[in-house]
């Protein structure tokens, strides 16, 4: 036996290799081990004990691993997470966390081959580990780019915008968000070992709150070796991550306000999870992202022959046959015009055979194993309730060809297309989810009708629709948006860069209402957000400023004992402020910015015109030229640590300036943002006031400065 992790990066895997990680039975004339998962507990690991399960190879049947131990000191897995990677995680600012994840997903990226060859065993094909690992990898970099980009370098997220409370400002408000001070209990689902994993892991670690990750049994043994590697980087502070490979025993019984549920996995189960009475009780947060009916709707006008046709055909082909439909987001319910429906069966068929199903080790397999004889069974049983109210149309169970492997003992089904001839009177079809590679089709007589069938799955966490007409589009999302985690729409004018219907992006919301779960996951910093606490703090300015660490109008000024501009990034002080002395604008500053520009609006040059206007006592300054202005009064010219002006935000104009009057500047540091070990980002509060001390202009001007 040799161990995958050793194994080159990037090497080919062969299948015909009798030395793997594990496997069983004899094969080439060696018996093979069966490979003991352990638990990662309180910083150790721990081999599987009384209460154990074996775990059986989707592509064989064969017993290959064993996971489980029922004597795990769940109680000291909660206090370690706690009391010890709690603590050193919110030590850590955002921007740290987000670099300890980008360094964790490199780590993963260098050794992914071995997880690809372990996770053959599950079923799945080399496209479904680009899929799950690849797609798991990809997820952790985007959390840690989003964390640099989005998140503070400090401890402290703010939530909105400060709320002015009193007359003259010296009362605010403000929203922020800090770490919970308990732990995470990730429960994932057998599908995707890896993604499905990280793309909790990451939200969680960055927002500081260490986790404990449960992965279902079935495929845990891919999992335990993503945690191997996490572990082995060095990366992780002690205690930011555990892992259950088995039963969780009395865990959630020990659960408190301040820890979370994460679930993915069938809504019976989640209905049980979080109805315990601790988790009640407590109000313990319960994230569920469930089993879900997602729906695929073809628009009236992509008609046969047209480019969104056979775009919907090939994506529903995708999702029934990719993990050989174990996908949350697969489509279970095809939804087409009355009269397409023959012509969607006809194309459809016509790719499903063309699907090669077998060993996922081999270069010509495109659809793989279920990931165990047992599911194989459920997803029989689930087809059959469909049958019911639906005539199957594609796809024998009872007769396919398997390519290099055992049909009756490996977990493989072949697709399975059904046809519902009355969708309105139909029930099961709607509410009954078989996880494998199964869909039923239907028709509709109008947009509103297939609306109203999308709706019928009572949540689900996305439906797409294939159209080009912008009104099809805008008419499903507000019928039917409110039923759904996310609408994706496709037509020939995105459809070469589109990521595809059953492809969840950390940058978007994954989850959705009603049977969905009614959670949400991802989302960029609102999956982050999940894992921290939302609150109103009131008071001063300078408290504000000092809890969220980014200055507020109002707040104390620290005098520049220099020009700010002279001064590198690590030199600035939140609050350090210069003010400028006073220019006058005089009427040929403003007819030479006109004429210099081009903008002679009527404003500006029309003395009559602008007295009628409501808002100008007469001719005044162009916007533009007063920040053209106040850049002169606060500008130093000179070479400096300034490196460049890269933008500005929240520009307002208050009160007109005319000719005559002077404006001055009050540039204060704002909030800084470390981008790299050369540079910052700085982002100063700048004001424009007139003669009468009267706010004129405000805005925020960003620039890059050298650290």
């Amino acid at each position: 036996m040799i161990n995958l992790i050793d194994r080159p990066y990037g090497q080919k895997y062969n299948p015909k290799e009798t030395t793997t990680r594990f496997a069983s039975g004899v094969t080439g004339g060696n018996k093979m081990t069966i490979q003991q998962i352990s638990s990662f507990a309180a910083g150790e690991w721990i081999a599987p004990g009384a209460g154990a399960r074996n775990i059986a190879s989707a592509i064989t049947g064969d017993v290959i691993a064993s996971a489980g131990n029922n004597d795990l000191d769940v109680q000291g897995m909660l206090d370690y997470a706690r009391n010890v990677g709690g603590p050193a995680l919110r030590k850590m600012t955002f921007h740290e966390r987000a670099k300890m994840l980008k360094a964790v997903a490199a780590y993963l990226g260098k050794h992914k081959q071995a997880m690809y060859d372990l996770s053959f065993e599950t079923g799945a094909t080399q496209n479904d580990h680009l899929i799950d690992i690849d797609g798991g990898i990809g997820t952790m970099f985007v959390f840690a780019s989003k964390g640099r980009r989005e998140m503070p370098d400090g401890h402290v997220y703010l939530d909105g915008d400060v709320e002015q409370l009193s007359r003259n400002g010296t009362f605010l408000g403000q929203h922020i968000c800090t770490p919970l001070q308990g732990v995470a209990v990730h429960i994932n689902a057998f599908n995707f070992p890896v993604w499905g994993m990280l793309e909790k892991v990451a939200p969680t670690l960055l927002a500081g709150v260490p986790c404990i990750v449960k992965p279902a049994t079935n495929s845990c043994y891919v999992t335990e070796l993503c945690v191997r590697l996490m572990l082995e980087s060095g990366l992780l502070p002690a205690g930011a991550i555990q892992l259950v490979s088995g039963g969780l025993g009395d865990m959630l019984d020990r659960l408190g306000m301040q820890d979370v549920v994460s679930f993915t996995g069938s809504a019976q189960t989640a209905m049980k999870l979080r109805s315990n009475p601790v988790i009640l009780e407590n109000s313990v947060r319960f994230v569920a992202e469930q089993d879900s009916l997602n729906g695929s709707i073809l628009g009236p006008d992509a008609q046969p022959g047209t480019p969104e046709f056979d775009l919907f055909v090939k994506e529903v082909q995708r999702e029934m046959t990719t993990k050989a439909g174990q996908k949350c987001t697969a489509i279970r319910r095809i939804i087409a015009p009355e009269n397409t429906v023959q012509a969607v069966i006809e194309a459809l068929s016509a790719r499903l055979a063309k699907t090669v199903i077998g060993d996922p080790r081999l270069e010509t397999t495109r659809m793989g194993a279920l990931v165990s004889n047992g599911q194989k069974r459920d997803v029989l049983e689930k087809a059959g309730i469909i049958g019911q109210e639906a005539e199957r149309v594609f796809g024998d169970p009872d007769a396919f060809d398997v390519e290099g492997a055992d049909a009756e003992k490996g977990a493989f089904l072949p697709p399975m297309l059904f046809h519902c001839a009355n969708p309105d009177s139909a029930e099961r079809v709607h509410d009954t989810e078989a996880f494998g590679p199964v869909s039923t089709i239907m028709g509709y007589r109008d947009v509103d009708h297939a609306i109203e069938l999308a709706n019928k799955g009572l949540g689900s966490l996305v439906a797409s629709v294939i159209t080009h007409d912008p009104a099809v589009a805008r008419q499903v999302a507000l019928g039917s948006g409110a039923y759904h985690g996310r609408l994706y729409f496709n037509n020939r004018d995105s459809m070469k860069e589109s990521t595809g219907h059953g492809s969840p992006l950390p940058h978007m919301v994954h989850g959705g209402p009603g049977r969905a779960g009614g959670g949400e996951e991802l989302g960029g910093v609102r999956g982050v957000t999940h894992y921290m606490q939302r609150t109103a703090i009131q008071g001063s300015p300078d408290i504000l400023s000092a809890i969220g660490e980014k200055w507020v109008p109002g707040a104390t000024e620290i005098k520049a004992d220099a020009h700010p501009f002279t001064r590198r990034y690590g030199e600035l002080a939140i609050g350090e402020t210069m003010h400028t002395a006073a220019r006058t604008v005089t009427l040929e500053d403003i007819e030479h910015f006109a004429n210099f520009t081009g903008d002679t609006f009527y404003a500006h040059m029309d003395d009559a015109a602008a007295e009628r206007n409501p808002f100008f006592p007469g001719r005044v300054a162009h916007g533009y030229l007063l920040l053209s202005f106040a850049a002169g009064l606060f500008v130093e010219p000179n070479e400096g640590p300034v490196l460049a002006n890269t933008g500005l935000d929240n520009l307002r104009f208050m009160k007109p300036v005319s000719a005559g009057d002077s404006i001055k500047v009050r540039l204060s540091v704002k909030k800084k943002t470390q981008r790299n070990d050369e540079y910052g980002e700085v982002r100063w509060h700048v004001t424009l006031t007139n003669q009468d001390d009267e706010l004129v202009a405000e805005y925020e001007l960003l620039t890059m400065n050298a650290y």
